[in-house]
């Protein structure tokens, strides 16, 4: 079985795809899918449409398919598991290519279940977390609406549906198809009830695809046809060991971001450095513009590893995002080639990076945690391809960027330089 995962931003696109490098199929992520030629078992594209106009992300995340689509392919819409971004759009405009949407944002792995159509995170609605207030205030998170909402007739399966008799959960679902609705909305507390729901759907001779974040796209790897098959990895041409820094970058401004960086702060002893939003806004016109360009230059020539935050101040507005990220970008791209390491938390953050180094895709290598992607540059317009992970901005453990710190430490010699000893001056 061949993939194709069609992503809002970079990280998910990553988080998503991760279960199937893991089970030793290839996994390309390609940022520019309409030119991406990758020859993957599984690829994943990221359409960079969580921002845009609903109607215009639909159109781009269509033209991803169309470009990427082959015969014998299976469809993975990757949704963000606390519904942000122009995901009904994008369903809605995939249904009619692509038949029945099965609608299963569950992630328990991270604490995001579906409960009567509602999106749990560790066990509080979604609509009370700072995650969803940050960015949607007075909008409810309710899956069937915003469906609804988008044009699509909808139908629910709940958990005492989903974990009953499988042959009649089977005729369930196909008469579901067979009246003519188009999403069906999976109710999922745990993993199990994903693995029946990928094991049921992915074995149906009908047109259907999947519709969810990336716990359902680990299920999916899981699945025997998919696991027991032998395939060859091929890690991008074998690369030596650098000595260089690590560079981690954060954009998102999230809770669990911010205790991630305490932990890693305080038990890596990595440097840190936080910039002023108003320095991003005004970017090189800003006065302390050089003054911090230098000031990142100076810790990683100084072989120290780098913390570079995204600061808030009383004007930040969350849609801003990609334009601070843009911005770090520029910052820093003067020093990339520096860099050993390059951890990015958050997709706009992510995306924002490799695209300034003019890196285009990755091929994914291994899961450090849950939603916690390892990979390598496939192609660098640069040369310079160091080990990279991409981690989304509210997800993972309080020990998520310290866990992909010490995993880039550990495949790296962590040795300083040798220093060249000239004759007279010792």
């Amino acid at each position: 079985m061949r993939i194709l995962i069609i992503a809002d931003d970079l990280s998910g696109a990553a988080d998503c795809a991760i279960g199937f490098a893991s089970v030793g199929m290839q996994t390309v992520v390609t940022l520019d899918p309409l030119n991406d030629e990758a020859d993957a078992q599984v690829i994943a594209a990221d359409t960079d449409t969580r921002r845009l106009p609903p109607a215009r992300a639909a159109e781009r995340t269509v033209a991803a398919f169309k470009a990427l689509h082959k015969p014998g392919q299976r469809l993975y819409k990757k949704i963000d598991s606390t519904l942000r971004g122009n995901w009904a759009a994008e369903v809605a405009a995939l249904q009619p290519l692509a038949g029945l949407a099965i609608v299963a944002p569950a992630f328990p792995a991270t604490g995001r279940t579906l409960r009567g159509g509602r999106v749990f995170v560790n066990g509080q609605p979604l609509e009370t977390t700072d995650t969803w207030k940050l960015e949607n205030a007075d909008r409810p998170a309710d899956v069937e609406a915003m469906l609804i909402a988008a044009g699509l007739s909808t139908a629910k399966l709940d958990l005492d549906t989903l974990r009953g008799n499988e042959k009649a959960l089977e005729r369930h679902i196909a008469e579901i198809a067979g009246n003519g609705t188009q999403a069906l909305i999976v109710d999922a507390q745990t993993e199990d009830d994903l693995l029946t729901l990928a094991r049921l759907t992915a074995s149906m001779d009908r047109p259907l695809f999947w519709i969810g974040s990336g716990g359902l796209a680990r299920e999916i790897a899981s699945l025997p046809d998919l696991s027991e098959a032998q395939f060859t990895v091929v890690e991008p041409a074998a690369l030596e060991k650098s000595q260089a820094p690590i560079l981690i970058l954060v954009g998102s401004l999230s809770g669990v971001c911010e205790r991630q960086c305490e932990r890693l702060k305080e038990r890596g002893g990595v440097s840190e450095l936080v910039i002023p939003p108003e320095v991003l806004r005004q970017g090189s016109t800003h006065g302390d513009w050089s003054l911090w360009q230098s000031r990142i230059g100076e810790q990683l020539d100084g072989w120290s590893d780098l913390l570079l935050r995204i600061g808030r101040d009383e004007a930040f507005d969350p849609q801003e995002g990609a334009q601070l990220s843009t911005m770090l970008a520029v910052l820093v791209e003067p020093h990339f080639a520096k860099v050993g390491g390059l951890i990015a938390t958050g997709g706009e953050t992510a995306r924002a990076i490799l695209t300034t180094v003019g890196i285009d895709s990755l091929q994914l290598l291994t899961e450090i945690e849950a939603g916690v992607a390892f990979a390598r540059p496939t192609v660098s317009r640069q040369g310079h391809r160091p080990g990279i992970v991409t981690k989304a901005g509210a997800f993972g453990t309080d020990n998520a960027l310290y866990a992909a710190w010490q995993h880039l430490s550990d495949s790296a010699d962590r040795s300083p330089p040798q220093r060249t000893r000239i004759q007279g001056l010792e």
